[in-house]
């Protein structure tokens, strides 16, 4: 009896704390999948609406891109500092933070009466969302450990990051032209009232004992690193990659991360264990985001361009065009998760759901300027969104799978920040090449009618090209990293 009264003591120590998020894991997966949906919606919502607010604020053009860049530079540089908050302080009380600083940072730039006002708000939103993504995400990692359950709740965790974007087009659309470009802004506040409700009602709070002091000097050069790669990245957009600018901020960004990486191995605390990252798993869930994070944008953007300067569509048509993708994504992410997660290796759904989107963009190099939607457009996305959901569904699963419940808001942050910096990267090198692209085809066929209009699709056919080819060679990377064999549960949970 001793014997057995000592295990059932030792297995309470161990499962008493996440009793009471377990039983209310789905809840908490909808409060979760309501905030990732505000993050992610947001790097595209306020896209469409810059026009309108370019015209009531009255900046210029050349001002315009840091409404988007500001709460990029922001969110990319802070995320590694946010995740190790979260594993430092406690996961809810970040995500609570996060959700309440995300939210007032909205407001003000609702309410924004000029340029320096908007892109404040549009920083500090970015600083929230740092905090928040890698706090939620952690804390899904930690509610969710049965393989099966765990397996479904990242898949549609996974879904709504991948098709918050293209939301983000419907949603913004809809508001500009029904409502005010502000709304854009004001409509998070509803999405951060939910999951403050439901974060306050159900999340648990889970803390750890231990207040290791954090790296500083790891924080700093990271920080620094990041902010100047996605500046390099941005800057790239617009003076190009030969501007002095552009390679100062790359070239420091690369000393910097390579700084960074050593002070890791060296401090006592550091802030990217370096066991996070060098998993060949993780590694490998890691480069599939990056390299899907560059494709997925690149569709955003230049489909975007194509649907409304080439066929003529409205804003909120334009988001209508998304939504089939956005379905294709979900289900396969849904098909994925509960069906085949389980049972089928990560080292064969990631690379087939790669080369699946592989195989959308090259459908989409064929668009003309008077292609149909119905036959042409509609069937290149859908199949895209498809291999999204497969790349998503199991890459963000992997990624955080078998981490150190101490380590999971770093392993969340490191997700997200591949993510981020693949669509800074994938936005600056696919509009730099679809640039050259116009250029060069205007140049080349000045004597066409409609020259203009040919190179602008031109340019976008290039970009759907590239963009195919990172998805292809993305996937026989992952192939070759990724060890055979399902994820392990996780291995400790707080």
């Amino acid at each position: 009896m001793p014997v057995g009264k000592t295990q059932p003591s030792a297995a309470a120590l161990t499962t008493k704390p996440p009793n009471p998020t377990h039983a209310l894991r789905w809840r908490i997966l909808g409060v979760l999948a309501v905030a990732q949906l505000m993050v992610a919606l947001d790097a595209t919502v306020v896209n469409i609406a810059l026009p309108t607010a370019q015209r009531a604020l009255h900046f210029g053009d050349s001002d315009r891109q840091w409404v988007v860049t500001s709460y990029a530079l922001a969110f990319g540089s802070l995320l590694l500092i946010g995740g190790r908050l979260a594993d430092l302080v406690g996961r809810r009380r970040l995500f609570l933070v996060g959700l309440a600083g995300f939210a007032a940072a909205s407001a003000v730039g609702g309410a924004a009466t000029g340029f320096p006002m908007l892109v404040a708000a549009r920083t500090v939103q970015g600083m929230f969302a740092a905090l928040l993504a890698p706090a939620g995400l952690s804390l899904l990692t930690t509610t969710f450990t049965h393989v099966q359950e765990r397996a479904r709740a990242f898949g549609v965790y996974g879904a709504v990051g991948a098709g918050g974007g293209a939301v983000g087009l419907l949603l913004g659309g809809l508001l500009t032209e029904y409502a005010s470009w502000r709304w854009t802004l004001f409509v998070n506040l509803a999405f951060a009232a939910f999951a403050m409700v439901g974060g306050l009602l159900w999340v648990r709070q889970a803390g750890t004992d231990e207040r290791p002091g954090i790296d500083w000097p790891g924080t700093v050069t990271v920080s620094a690193g990041l902010f100047a790669l996605v500046y390099g990245f941005s800057h790239a957009e617009t003076a190009g990659w030969d501007d002095a600018v552009t390679i100062g901020f790359l070239a420091g960004a690369g000393v910097l991360l390579a700084v960074f990486t050593v002070i890791q191995t060296r401090a006592a605390h550091p802030l990217l264990p370096l066991r996070v990252v060098l998993d060949r798993n993780r590694g490998g869930a890691f480069l599939a985001m990056f390299a899907a994070a560059i494709g997925m944008f690149g569709v955003f953007l230049f489909l975007t361009y194509y649907l409304q300067l080439s066929q003529g569509y409205s804003a909120v048509r334009t988001g209508v065009a998304f939504l089939p993708m956005v379905a294709a994504l979900i289900l396969a992410s849904t098909v994925v998760s509960t069906s085949l997660a389980p049972r089928v290796s990560p080292r064969v759904l990631i690379p087939v759901g790669m080369l699946t989107s592989a195989a959308g963009m090259w459908i989409l190099t064929g668009l003309g300027p008077h292609s149909s939607y119905a036959a042409h457009t509609l069937p290149g996305t859908m199949i895209f969104g498809a291999g999204l959901g497969m790349v998503f569904a199991s890459a963000v699963n992997l990624a955080t799978s078998g981490v150190h419940a101490d380590d999971a808001g770093v392993a969340s942050a490191a997700v997200n920040t591949v993510q981020q910096v693949g669509g800074s990267v994938g936005t600056a090198l696919l509009n730099t090449l679809a640039a050259t692209a116009a250029a060069s085809f205007a140049v080349a066929h000045r004597s066409l009618p409609d020259v203009a209009a040919l190179a602008a699709v031109h340019s976008y056919t290039v970009a759907y090209w590239w963009a195919a080819g990172f998805f292809a060679a993305g996937g026989l990377a992952v192939a070759l990293l990724l060890r055979s064999g399902l994820p392990r549960e996780q291995e400790a949970q707080s």
